[in-house]
């Protein structure tokens, strides 16, 4: 049976851009297991499974409901233990952690101000009234005032990728010689800028751009398909 993983888009359902989204397109294709991506608009989200979660990723496989990407991951790499591993023990779920917890605190801070404004503009006019709502009360501005001082963030956002750098001078991917779940954390924010600005907002050359590239080329280039 395949898994269904719920997932966010805006008016256009061919490109899904939630970074949470792309953790988990990324860890099932990466498990090799079959699933159906069903991209839905910010409102109808609390709708799908009877209001089973105000956010997404969500998945049902079979009976069972699992929401949030690390949760979901963990879910995988416990009810599929013969596929690859997301995680390769218990090192790589605590590295996983630290990498959710950078991504979150310091990269997605940076995107929300690069892309705030191009997101609201992706989205149905019932969308784009719930999200410039819901965003304004929680980053304490308007999305114009955000996105005003969006070409220094642009500028300034190398350089918070310099721990990744670091990691990519010893080995080829973030989880070592192969990816995982660790890499998938960081692909879906660079998805998220792919698809909502049209930029990861790095030079060709970077190393980060390299390591992206390589993980974009997985599993026949999915993710590289959507932008």
């Amino acid at each position: 049976m395949s898994i269904t993983l719920y997932s966010l888009c805006g008016t256009d359902a061919a490109r899904p851009f939630s970074p949470h989204c792309w953790k988990i397109v990324m860890a099932l294709a990466h498990k090799g297991l079959d699933f159906e991506e069903r991209p839905l608009p910010f409102t109808a989200i609390p709708q799908i499974e009877n209001g089973a979660s105000a956010t997404v990723p969500l998945i049902r496989d079979g009976d069972r409901l699992v929401s949030d990407s690390f949760q979901i991951a963990l879910y995988l790499e416990e009810a599929y233990p013969e596929q690859p591993s997301l995680f390769n023990g218990d090192g790589g779920k605590a590295m996983a952690r630290f990498v959710e917890g950078y991504s979150q605190t310091v990269l997605h801070t940076a995107a929300t101000k690069i892309g705030v404004k191009m997101i609201h503009d992706m989205l149905d006019p019932v969308d784009r009234e719930y999200f410039r709502r819901t965003r304004e009360g929680r980053l304490g501005g308007t999305l114009e005032d955000i996105s005003s001082n969006r070409d220094a963030e642009i500028a300034a956002f190398p350089a918070k990728l310099e721990p990744i750098r670091h990691m990519l001078k010893f080995q080829p991917f973030l989880g070592g010689e192969g990816p995982l779940f660790a890499d998938y954390i960081v692909v879906g924010l660079f998805q998220w800028l792919r698809i909502t600005t049209g930029s990861t907002h790095l030079s060709v050359a970077d190393p980060v751009t390299l390591w992206l590239d390589r993980c974009l080329d997985l599993f026949g280039g999915r993710a590289r398909a959507v932008a």
